[in-house]
């Protein structure tokens, strides 16, 4: 799963239009036009994206999205950029917590409404930090279960 696919999915899961893709982008630094982003949203005749979302760009939606739904606090600095291929899943799973005020459990119930199992300690090795001893890198899977669960409880 790349960037693009994640953005997608998430997009989808949460019913976000061009418009606010585009608000959401420069809420967390980064400028994209509604044509960019309509842009990494295209897949050629092979099923591949025409435009690679960058890890930092990426990130910045998440970071953004954060902030759209949270507001802006006046006394946090910026956050720094810590994304790296290797725990984007990882990262869209904090990122999305805290955008939507998640609990844990609500985070093990939306899995279990796609019959997706994950113990509760496996959701906390998942959302460690790297480099924490507990850490463990997220796999594909249980990104894409938890957005389809995102989407049938934001969607319906």
């Amino acid at each position: 799963m790349d960037n693009n696919d994640r953005l997608t999915r998430l997009r989808y899961a949460l019913n976000i239009k061009d418009n606010d893709v585009v608000e959401i982008f420069r809420l967390g630094g980064a400028i994209v036009t509604k044509d960019e982003v309509r842009a990494l949203m295209l897949r050629d005749e092979a099923g591949v994206y025409t435009e690679e979302l960058s890890d930092e760009k990426f990130e910045r939606f998440l970071n953004g999205l954060i902030t759209s739904q949270r507001g802006v606090r006046e006394d946090a600095p910026e956050p720094a950029l810590e994304l790296h291929h290797e725990n984007a899943n990882n990262l869209l799973l904090k990122k999305v917590k805290i955008a939507l005020s998640l609990t844990s459990e609500d985070m093990l119930e939306i899995m279990d409404s796609v019959e997706a199992r994950i113990s509760k300690s496996e959701l906390g090795a998942v959302l460690r930090k790297e480099g924490h001893r507990n850490y463990k890198p997220c796999g594909d899977r249980y990104v894409r279960n938890f957005l389809k669960g995102l989407a049938v409880k934001y969607r319906g």
